[in-house]
């Protein structure tokens, strides 16, 4: 199912825009007190991080693949890619400048996120109710992904 995989090129697409500007982004000397505590992040650390969160994507995007579509856990990545364009825009709206990932979420991930769940639905693909566990699983990818990136500088202190 080309759907399927699509949730991975859209994903890759948004992730290279990630990937080029974290690193600059996380040390810019004027971030609030509660985003120095998290960053800076050195490109190897960023590209740790999304190389990791990739393959829960591409984990994500087979099992849908392998579906049709109808394996709750590509539904709930699907949802979760969708879901996250809100903390993009959040961000840069609280911030009040450009955040990493804020040009393809409007020009990638909000289209690709309606385009599959419309598409699913015409397909008559049966949309698959919330998981409590699975959507809280999912939520912390992404958080354990930049955690493991960070050992290595844990280690060193």
């Amino acid at each position: 199912m080309k759907l399927a995989w699509g949730l991975l090129a859209a994903w890759i697409v948004h992730d290279l825009e990630e990937l080029a500007t974290m690193p600059s982004f996380s040390q810019q000397p004027d971030l609030p007190a509660p985003l120095t505590k998290v960053l800076p992040m050195s490109r190897t650390e960023a590209a740790t991080a999304i190389g990791l969160t990739g393959i829960a994507m591409a984990a994500a995007s087979a099992a849908g693949a392998a579906t049709g579509g109808r394996s709750k856990f590509f539904q709930a990545s699907l949802l979760g890619f969708g879901l996250h364009a809100g903390t993009h825009i959040a961000q840069s709206v609280v911030l009040r400048r450009y955040t990493p990932g804020l040009v393809t979420t409007p020009l990638v991930v909000i289209p690709f996120s309606v385009w599959a769940w419309r598409r699913l639905r015409a397909d008559g693909v049966p949309i698959a109710p919330p998981d409590r566990r699975l959507n809280l699983a999912l939520a912390a990818v992404v958080p354990l992904a930049h955690a493991l990136a960070r050992l290595p500088r844990l280690r060193r202190r």
